[in-house]
């Protein structure tokens, strides 16, 4: 039998994510000004991303609070009117495919969260034409890829949408949200075993025909950094100063295009573990939330597609992107006012209260 909403055991809940977040986030931020000591390094990107995480959080925490749906409305328009202002609407920001040499994917990412943000609002949302409307928004995000060019936007934002459709008659997220985490580290591990060649052979070959052989080469640099320097990387934002592959191709941005391996060469394993606990960080909001389960799991779905996208390209590196993640994890884990008893379920609730 489920248990009764009881407001002080979201307040709970949200307190103990938050003590969380602020653990993590700092801990990024003061690790970028530690590996960059001594050196001629720039941790002010890593900071700043930090900032508009934490700041995005925040807002949408607010506005999901206030207003839910109309928030999340407003997240999804916003995004699609980014993508479709790049590469004018994001500094540096191309719309196509990110494994195509040339194109960052921060399009593609502000695609998905847009998709993402709609279906939260869909699933939040009581009356059926406001939930159709919304639902059809999802779509129109998805279709505004292709009409964009991106393939790895439209593949995203579809996938947002069928998880989210298919969350709509879940009641669990331990589960589902297991499973985005599982995807997510398969996908940072496949990147891993391509930089370090560690993957069969037969494999490789095709991986590095959809990759590209520059994106390979980045890769394989990004692991060699890391060796030499392990523990605090080479600093941040130095990549592109110390990678061969980065000096001789013209007009490259630095970047190896994928954020674990830009973690461990610039900010060695501490960089990494700290990666991975801002997006576990996320995902544990999520299973504490006092949201629907449907709201929950399109969110995860949503940045669990980013996730992808930053594990093949440099999606991380832009304010908007980095801003629109916590938005969303901020929308998706805020406390609705009235506590309608429909915003909870069991599944994330401590073992006392579910014996209660």
């Amino acid at each position: 039998m489920h248990a009764p909403y009881d407001r002080s055991t979201a307040r709970e809940r949200g307190g103990a994510t938050d003590v969380a977040g602020v653990v993590v986030l700092g801990g990024c931020a003061a690790w970028s000004l530690i590996s960059a000591t001594g050196r001629e390094a720039r941790p002010e990107g890593v900071l700043l991303a930090v900032f508009a995480v934490a700041a995005g959080y925040a807002f949408g925490r607010i506005c999901g609070t206030l207003l839910p749906v109309a928030a999340a409305s407003a997240v999804s328009l916003a995004a699609l009117g980014l993508a479709m202002a790049s590469p004018e609407g994001v500094p540096g920001a191309g719309a196509g495919d990110p494994l195509q040499p040339g194109h960052t994917g921060a399009a593609a990412a502000l695609l998905v969260l847009a998709a993402g943000a709609a279906s939260c609002g869909a699933c939040a949302a009581r009356p059926p034409v406001l939930r159709l409307a919304l639902r059809g928004l999802a779509l129109a995000v998805a279709c505004t890829a292709l009409w964009l060019g991106s393939v790895a936007g439209f593949a995203a934002a579809t996938g947002v949408l069928l998880c989210s459709l298919a969350a709509a008659r879940m009641h669990r997220r331990t589960a589902p949200l297991g499973a985005l985490a599982l995807v997510t580290g398969l996908l940072v591990a496949t990147s891993w075993g391509v930089a370090e060649d560690a993957l069969p052979d037969g494999l490789t070959v095709s991986l590095e025909g959809q990759l590209t052989q520059n994106r390979v080469a980045l890769w394989h640099d990004a692991v060699e950094l890391a060796e030499d320097e392990p523990l605090r990387g080479v600093g941040p934002d130095r990549f592109g100063l110390l990678s061969p592959t980065a000096q001789q191709v013209a007009g490259s941005d630095g970047k190896p295009h994928s954020a674990s391996l830009q973690q461990a060469a610039e900010q060695g394993v501490v960089g990494v573990v700290l990666l991975g606990a801002a997006f576990g960080w996320m995902l544990y909001g999520l299973w504490r939330s006092p949201r629907s389960t449907p709201v929950v799991l399109s969110a995860g779905a949503a940045l669990t597609a980013l996730a992808a996208l930053a594990s093949l390209g440099n999606a991380l590196s832009f304010a908007p992107v980095t801003v629109g993640a916590g938005l969303l994890a901020g929308l998706a884990t805020a406390r609705v006012a009235g506590g309608d008893a429909a915003e909870t379920d069991d599944d994330a609730a401590p073992a006392a209260v579910r014996a209660r």
